[in-house]
């Protein structure tokens, strides 16, 4: 309890002013919570203020058109996340009359949460003391108790929200839950923490035995795999070009993109217009020219994407096509998004 006690009382002296934590309505904590997966507060927060703007309620959100709550989300990534949000929200709306379950056990049937946002979630709104276990938590418990076990490991996962289940303050488990893990972004930071004005200093473990840098451990990440794109960007003469919706289990389903051709490496303009993904569009001559000299990489968690946006200025195309003045109100990956922004640029 003392550790619980100390955690709570630097909190209170030095939480941030966030505007989910004024309230207890699952429907915004549940919001903010799940746009804070992966992403920074600071990154985070113009993302919750205009989600909330546009839907006030679950009922707002469960209404959308989820090309929308993509379009609204567009350069938050991992996109599953916004694809989640609208299928749990019409659930919640439908099923359950906008009414969300009150403890951890029912907040985890829901699409989209895991642990760690059903215990963020029952124990901010409902008081249900169940322990938080986010990437702060991680360094705060490893360094302050010198473990070494992985935390990305089945053993280091089942560890730690033990050991955290220990250490939750049962009488107000949604402050202790948001004093840990302000903690660890603001205090026990993964590079330089404060430890020389940190309150456990006298008691932490990484710091008596200089593990400060060593902890905590990850076991080895996964091989990142390269992918070559190449972007057709179509230009007809009468300003028309394709913009395609992405289908299937991969990357940015649900979003925009032109037609894409993906090779094996990177490739020549001589090697593209000789791929069947490039003949298939084009019937008719065209005239080619690459965008960007160097190849755009965009990296995501386990992949790189070398990507050309190659301008294809053509008379007729074998697709359905859009108004170029158009192209902005349909939901892109970032990569798309700032292609356009710097080619919509050059045309002013």
């Amino acid at each position: 309890m003392i550790f619980a006690n100390q955690l709570i009382y630097w909190y209170l002296n030095n939480k941030r002013d966030l505007p989910w934590r004024k309230t207890k309505d699952p429907y915004l904590v549940w919001l903010s919570e799940i746009m804070l997966q992966q992403t920074r507060v600071a990154q985070g927060l113009p993302y919750f203020i205009k989600f909330t703007e546009a839907y006030k309620t679950v009922f707002d959100l469960a209404k959308s058109d989820e090309s929308l709550v993509l379009k609204l989300w567009q350069g938050l990534g991992y996109y599953s996340r916004a694809r989640n949000l609208h299928f749990t929200a019409k659930y919640v709306a439908d099923e359950l009359n906008g009414v969300f379950p009150n403890n951890y056990k029912e907040l985890l049937k829901l699409k989209g949460i895991g642990d760690y946002t059903a215990s963020a979630i029952a124990s901010v709104c409902f008081d249900e003391p169940v322990a938080v276990v986010d990437g702060n938590v991680y360094r705060v418990l490893s360094r302050y108790f010198g473990i070494n076990t992985p935390i990305n490991s089945s053993k280091g996962i089942k560890e730690f929200k033990e050991l955290a289940q220990t250490l939750i303050d049962s009488s107000q488990p949604g402050t202790y839950n948001q004093a840990i893990m302000d903690f660890g972004a603001l205090h026990c930071k993964p590079q330089n923490p404060l430890c020389d004005t940190c309150p456990f200093s006298s008691s932490c473990v990484a710091l008596e035995k200089k593990l400060i840098k060593e902890l905590p451990v990850k076991e080895k990440k996964i091989k990142i795999k390269k992918r070559y794109f190449n972007f057709l960007v179509v230009v007809t003469d009468d300003n028309q070009t394709i913009f395609e919706e992405r289908i299937g289990k991969g990357i940015w389903q649900g979003l925009y993109q032109f037609p894409l051709v993906e090779t094996q490496q990177s490739i020549s303009e001589e090697e593209l217009v000789n791929q069947e993904g490039f003949v298939s569009v084009f019937p008719k001559e065209t005239t080619l020219s690459l965008f960007n000299t160097k190849d755009v990489v965009h990296k995501l968690s386990h992949q790189h994407l070398y990507t050309k946006f190659w301008i294809v200025k053509t008379s007729k195309v074998a697709k359905k096509t859009i108004s170029w003045k158009d192209v902005k109100q349909y939901p892109v990956p970032i990569l798309i998004d700032n292609f356009l922004n710097q080619y919509l640029n050059t045309k002013k």
